[in-house]
């Protein structure tokens, strides 16, 4: 039998000649901390930014990029009307929720969606996760700066993480010319290519000619395209284009309650696989869905049906979410820009992602020379939790900030309307910005 040698830091074991514990074999066993799966950086600073509050610190909460709307009103009705159901629904999910989800979507995104082929998981996230632990070997494609769970999700699922790097000149989207470049030097090896949009953390989208020429890339190298289209409802002008709809027998769509039915908490994910990719794919998904999660909450689903009901009062209910959004989006984005902060202004959703380059002279006399370190000054000096472009892959030395503007009270902006920055509501998101100015001047 073989012996496991263990290095000097466990010698106080190996002098009293014991056996290793199981803590011992645990730290052993795992990689470096960079391998290392860890909680998400934004639970981490959601619940960092509560701490420092509860000890009687100020915060502007930019770093969580929650909701700050209130449930649509009538599926918290129809939740409270389905409280007592109790029952396992099946793995697929409730087939009268995936014939409304399926309805909704073909109409809202213009995309064909088959309620067959329909998924219903709790929360997109591992829906995310399902798809990708059901490839055979893949290389999973994340354009850096993407969420933040991506790339750990595609190692646990066994799969190979490729960063495909985005610039702010390319308005921080991957290009077709970057994927045609890596399927030339890569051909052997099955590739899924995530595009989140409009995008976390970028608050952008692709411009049509961009995204069709994408399609056509990717259809010419057999690409797997998973579009992650949570905030395409939140698109500010309603003018979201499916990625299906320029290239729908390879795409695999998921969407969800969490953005812009402002209902995270609820854990209600959607998946549509088209039928073009066959059975055996969906028949994994559905497997690992069954030695999971099983199903989801039985009251949530009847719920979501309500949600995904369009009426003249949902629509309503969006569109001004959307007029909301892009309003305080824009000023921010113009007020960053006068302070020399390169920001794009964005096209959906309820973020930025604010490039600091030109402070790099000033910060680094500061000792500031990571986004990390960029962070970590602007919370502890100014009391503004923002999330670092290295969390989104972007290379640690890159001055780049995700910025989530959503510290207002989006129910008091529902119920106006008046200008929303006329609002008193938006007064510490104002002063949030004008703390990130003030700290860099």
């Amino acid at each position: 039998m073989t012996s496991t040698s263990y290095s000097s830091t466990r010698s106080d074991s190996s002098i009293s000649g014991t056996q290793p514990t199981v803590a011992d074999r645990l730290e052993d066993g795992y990689g470096s901390a960079e391998e290392a799966t860890r909680s998400s950086d934004t639970l981490l600073i959601n619940e960092q930014s509560r701490l420092l509050e509860a000890g009687g610190r100020r915060i502007f909460k930019f770093g969580f990029g929650q909701s700050p709307f209130p449930v649509f009103a009538p599926a918290v009705q129809a939740l409270a009307a389905h409280a007592a159901e109790k029952a396992y629904l099946p793995v697929q999910g409730l087939p009268a929720l995936r014939d409304q989800v399926a309805r909704f979507h073909s109409d809202t995104d213009h995309t064909s969606w088959e309620a067959e082929r329909v998924v219903v998981g709790p929360g997109s996230k591992l829906l995310l996760f399902a798809l990708m632990k059901s490839l055979p070997e893949a290389d999973i494609l994340i354009p850096a700066p993407s969420w933040v769970s991506y790339a750990p999700q595609a190692r646990m699922a066994g799969q190979r993480a490729v960063r495909l790097e985005a610039t702010f000149e390319t308005r921080w989207q991957v290009t077709p010319e970057q994927l045609d470049a890596y399927c030339v030097e890569n051909p052997e090896r099955l590739k899924l290519l995530i595009l989140n949009a409009p995008g976390n953390p970028t608050g952008l989208s692709p411009d049509t000619d961009t995204q069709k020429r994408l399609a056509n890339v990717a259809r010419r190298h057999g690409v797997l395209v998973l579009a992650d289209e949570i905030y395409g409802l939140l698109h500010h002008r309603g003018q979201h284009r499916g990625f299906a709809l320029d290239y729908p027998e390879g795409t695999v769509t998921t969407s969800g309650l969490s953005k812009w039915c402002g209902a995270g908490g609820w854990r209600l994910g959607v998946m549509h696989v088209p039928s073009e990719l066959g059975t055996e794919l969906f028949a994994r998904i559905q497997g690992l869905a069954s030695e999971t999660w099983s199903s989801v909450a039985s009251p949530v689903q009847h719920a979501a049906i309500a949600a995904y009901t369009r009426t003249s009062e949902l629509d309503a209910y969006v569109e001004r979410q959307r007029v909301v959004l892009s309003e305080i989006g824009q000023w921010c984005a113009a007020r960053l820009n006068d302070a020399n902060v390169r920001t794009h202004a964005p096209d959906g959703g309820f973020y930025l992602f604010p490039d600091l380059e030109a402070h790099r002279e000033a910060l680094a006399a500061r000792g500031i020379t990571t986004s990390s370190e960029l962070t970590a000054r602007l919370l502890e000096d100014a009391g503004v939790a923002l999330l670092p472009g290295s969390a989104f892959g972007c290379d640690p030395s890159q001055l780049t900030v995700r910025l989530a503007y959503v510290d207002f009270d989006g129910a008091a902006l529902m119920k106006s309307e008046q200008a929303t920055l006329e609002q008193a509501t938006t007064t510490t998101l104002i002063q949030g910005i004008d703390a990130i100015v003030k700290w860099l001047n």
